[in-house]
This record gives structure tokens, C-alpha cells and sequence, in this order.
């Protein structure tokens, strides 16, 4: 049988990829990626020549189902997704869950993660910590950040830029005294990390500039 390797790629900063990832990115039959042109472009800076095939949470199961098949034939599979490791808030559960099923090594290349980075520079007691993902959009979201406000653990979850003035409002009214630590454009050139109360932070992005590109929150007490 073959290898499914489940490869974390940089969520900014191009050169935040291990010797390990490229290694096994070159060697593999095929990237499965989330995104073919973004995962293109990373391949193409390092010189890695082998083929990429969609593989997103769209994917049909016939098509999972013929990925597996080729696994089991022999043949290794690097998966990605367009930044970070994938099973944090991605579609990769599914192709894994089908290929442990199937009885196919699934081998994790660990990197960057926007949850570690945002946790190492935390600079509060992160030895318990609840992880949402990212927030509903509507059904639901209200749930969410009455969870948030009320949990006694500190709660990590990802945002958009669309939304995250919008939940921050929603979490300030329900917690105007929660803390906040908003990691925003990670690893990138505008990287900032904001901290807090949950009024102090929205102060900050009242500037329309400051609310490109994406976030991690985490909210404490």
C-alpha cells in the first residue's frame, strides 16, 4: 500500500516550511490540494514538479473513493491545503477518515498552524484551552459567543475579515470585560498581534486597513 501524508504548508510566510514537507512534497505521486493554483505556486518556488489534484470539501465521494483506491494500489499522496495543517478547520477529515478506513497509513508532516502561533505568543496559562474553528455565520452564531463569553477556559477561534468587527461587537456585549488577543496577517508582512479587552481591541480596528486579511482570536478572562 501506499502513503496519504497530510503535509502543513506556510499560512504566510513562504519560508516557514520544513525540509521534511519539501522532501516528501517531491517524492509523493501526487499533492491533493484544497486549492490547485495556490498549492501550484508553492510547488513551483521549490522547484517540485509533481502533479496536483483537486481534493476540497466539494469533492465527490466517487472521486474520494477512486483517491483511495490508488492508495491502496501503491501509490503515496502528500495532502495540503492552501495554508497551515490540514484537519484544523479544513475539509481533510473525510479523505483521512476514508483512508484509515481502507487500511492506508495516514502520516502526519507537521508545520505551521495559525492555533500554535497564535498560542506560543499568547503570553497567558495555555495548558487548557477549547479550539471553536471558526464561527457560524448565522444560525447558530449567537450560541457560539454566549460559549465564548462564558467559558472559563480560554477559547481560540479563527475569523474573517468580514466578520470579525461584527463577532467582536457581539462578544463585547455579551463580555465587555473578557480579554482578547487577536493575531491578524501571521507570519505575513503586516503581522500584528492586538491585545486587550474586548472594547480596547475594536478601538484598534476601527482603521478599514487593519482589517485585511485573516485572524485567531483568543478570548479569557
Amino acid at each position: 500500500m501506499g502513503i496519504l501524508y497530510v503535509v502543513a504548508t506556510p499560512i504566510g510566510n513562504m519560508e516557514d516550511i520544513t525540509l521534511r514537507a519539501l522532501r516528501v512534497l517531491g517524492e509523493c505521486d501526487a499533492v491533493l490540494a484544497e486549492d490547485t493554483r495556490v498549492t501550484r505556486k508553492l510547488l513551483e518556488r521549490h522547484g517540485i514538479s509533481v502533479p496536483a489534484i483537486s481534493c476540497h470539501e466539494h469533492t465527490d465521494e466517487r472521486k474520494l473513493t477512486e483517491l483511495v483506491s490508488r492508495l491502496s494500489a501503491g501509490e503515496s499522496f502528500a495532502y495540503v491545503t492552501d495554508a497551515g495543517t490540514p484537519g484544523l478547520s479544513d475539509p481533510g477529515n473525510k479523505l483521512v477518515s476514508l483512508a484509515i478506513a481502507a487500511g492506508v497509513s495516514v502520516v502526519p508532516v507537521p508545520g505551521p498552524s495559525a492555533l500554535g502561533a497564535i498560542v506560543s505568543v499568547a503570553g497567558i496559562d495555555m495548558r487548557e484551552f477549547v479550539f471553536k474553528g471558526f464561527p457560524p455565520h448565522k444560525k447558530g452564531r449567537e450560541t457560539f459567543f454566549r460559549y465564548v463569553a462564558g467559558s472559563e477556559l480560554p477559547v481560540v477561534y479563527y475569523e474573517s475579515p468580514h466578520r470579525v468587527i461584527k463577532n467582536l461587537t457581539l462578544l463585547s456585549d455579551l463580555a465587555p470585560e473578557k480579554r482578547v488577543i487577536v493575531g491578524r496577517e501571521l507570519t505575513k508582512m503586516f503581522e500584528e498581534t492586538v491585545r486587550g479587552t474586548v472594547p480596547e481591541v475594536l478601538g484598534h480596528f476601527t482603521d478599514e486597513s487593519k482589517l485585511r486579511g485573516e485572524f485567531v482570536v483568543v478570548a479569557y478572562n
